[in-house]
């Protein structure tokens, strides 16, 4: 999706809400991005702080775009034919608020709301590596897990508030679930533990005196082979590949798209998962889905808004 001009079909608007960015971009009905806008969130100032920011930008942008419809893609669970947000689980202020309405009001446009691991999968699927596959199933790899299924160019959903909640998957009776083994916080924590363990190993020495944030030391340990990088890379790769064979066990998606700041380990993620998730696919599913890396990367959910924009405006 590159940026172009919008050929004169109208305009839409793709926001993302989450909880350490928003993005707001204006494209066409092809998903073509025109312009991008991102700012900052600061958890702290909250909800509140986050529609502070959306007042001060939408009605000015609206102004000079008049948008057709917005699509909006929000970190937590939604009551999506409402628009309204059950609540966000990183940001305070979000509880029970009619969004859709409230934004109506500013962009002056109908307005459409999911979450953001749905409009991810739109994305991906209507315009990034799950173009030309059916179903589509797409996992975000961030703070938290989440996914999103995509059948026939449709957000699957279940009943509010909400459905493929592949984060929350039990990995054992005892109640872990894959979110606090796959998530990007999970995997600082496996690599804060292990290098207080290894203090001599590559891993430790990149990482530092850092005391946050430690996967993004990750990739460069890894580059220089370093077993305890790899160590990790496999078993938060299986944790993964076990959770995703139960999404193929119930929808056998075409596709499996990994997203998210965890993905950005590239291809020694996305092969480690393929080859374990192998072992877990009943033999009637093998080789079970193409495993794929998210080619939109950071706009995967501004742009699947925009395609959530134009095709609930059109239905």
């Amino acid at each position: 999706m590159g940026d172009g001009s919008d050929g004169g079909g109208g305009l839409y608007l793709g926001i993302e809400i989450g909880g350490t960015k928003l993005q707001v971009f204006t494209g066409d009905a092809t998903g073509r991005v025109v312009a991008r806008h991102r700012l900052s969130v600061e958890p702290s100032s909250g909800g509140a702080g986050i529609r502070a920011q959306l007042e001060r930008t939408i009605p000015a942008l609206a102004q000079s775009v008049r948008p057709l419809a917005v699509g909006v893609g929000f970190g937590g669970p939604v009551d999506w034919p409402t628009g309204r947000i059950c609540c966000s689980h990183q940001i305070a202020g979000w509880s029970d608020f009619p969004l859709a309405s409230w934004l109506s009001s500013l962009a002056q446009a109908p307005v459409f709301v999911d979450n953001d691991a749905n409009v991810g999968a739109m994305g991906e699927a209507m315009g990034g590596a799950g173009l030309g596959f059916n179903p589509v199933f797409y996992v975000t790899l961030g703070s938290g897990v989440g996914g999103g299924l995509v059948v026939e160019g449709k957000i699957y959903h279940g009943a509010s508030p909400g459905e493929s909640e592949i984060g929350h998957i039990r990995l054992d009776r005892s109640g872990t679930i894959l979110e606090s083994r796959c998530s990007g916080w999970a995997v600082d924590a496996k690599i804060r533990a292990a290098v207080t363990q290894n203090q001599h190993s590559l891993l430790a020495r990149y990482v530092g005196p850092a005391t946050s944030h430690e996967a993004r030391f990750f990739n460069a340990a890894l580059s220089q082979n370093d077993p305890l990088a790899a160590g990790i890379l496999q078993e938060t790769a299986e944790d993964l590949a076990f959770g995703l064979s139960h999404v193929v066990q119930l929808f056998h998606p075409s596709i499996i798209v990994l997203g998210g700041g965890l993905s950005l380990l590239g291809e020694p993620l996305r092969a480690a998962v393929e080859r374990h998730a192998a072992r877990f696919i009943m033999d009637a599913f093998a080789p079970g889905p193409h495993i794929a890396l998210a080619r939109l990367a950071e706009d995967t959910v501004p742009v699947g808004a925009l395609f959530l924009a134009l095709s609930r405006s059109c239905s």
